[in-house]
């Protein structure tokens, strides 16, 4: 799979390396140096992968990542030399897909990469303004493949997400974290099992990250975030994805 992937990192050797790698895997690579190119070049291109590393002049990555959540659910790769779990945890966040420490090996970076892309991304779509007049869809069979959970739909050939019919953004680890939810409304996953499904087994990565993932769903599905119907949590085991809304939890 090659893919358009903009680097960004202040240190030139280090950005050359991963350039290097990247480069034998067949992307096409652009390099950068700052945040604030980061992101121009994030929205001037046909951008697939950003990896962008935390500690940057101008602009950093952090601030990048939050600007380019609004605009572009593109994957992104953190870099940071940072090993606090409240520095990883804001990175997620703010929308990171993933993320890696400094020292790091070239190959799992790739690996990383690769996995990013296999996910896939696709552009935020535009909300219809409150006062529209368009006429909601009337409701269909939903095709085979998709997941329903009550009026929730997952696509996941599509990469694409509906609640009450109206379409959904989210992060590739947002999508197949409510894509293995939607698979099986109604049973218990635990943290861990969720993790896994979204990262591997990562020394780097802590069953926190769930946590931020489903707080970041709940409220781009929920009516109201604050008192979730759909992504429900089970006290003391993990969450769940409930088969038809009821209740608060």
């Amino acid at each position: 799979m090659c893919a358009h992937v903009v680097v960004a990192e202040d240190d030139p050797k280090q950005a050359d390396l991963v350039r290097l790698y990247l480069e034998r895997e067949g992307h096409h690579v652009v390099v950068v140096h700052d945040g604030r190119s980061a992101l121009e070049e994030a929205r001037r291109g046909p951008t697939q992968l950003l990896v962008l590393d935390v500690m940057m002049p101008v602009m950093d990555g952090l601030d990048v990542c939050r600007a380019l959540r609004v605009e572009s659910a593109v994957p992104v790769l953190m870099l940071t030399a940072r090993t606090g779990e409240e520095d990883l945890l804001l990175g997620l966040d703010l929308g990171a897909d993933d993320y890696l420490t400094k020292p790091y090996s070239p190959r799992e970076l790739v690996a990383r990469v690769r996995a990013l892309l296999r996910r896939g991304s696709r552009p935020l779509p535009q909300s219809l303004p409150p006062d529209s007049a368009t006429p909601p869809a009337t409701p269909t069979a939903p095709p085979p493949g998709v997941l329903t959970a009550g009026a929730l739909t997952v696509d996941p050939l599509r990469h694409e997400i509906t609640a009450d019919g109206r379409p959904v953004s989210c992060t590739p680890g947002e999508f197949r974290l409510l894509e293995v939810l939607a698979a099986q409304p109604g049973r218990v996953f635990t943290r861990a099992q969720l993790l896994e499904q979204l990262h591997g087994i990562d020394r780097y990565i802590t069953t926190r990250t769930v946590d931020t993932h489903v707080m970041n769903l709940r409220r781009k599905i929920e009516p109201q975030p604050r008192r979730p119907t759909r992504l429900l949590t089970v006290y003391g085991i993990g969450y769940k994805l409930a088969e038809e809304p009821h209740g608060a939890s």
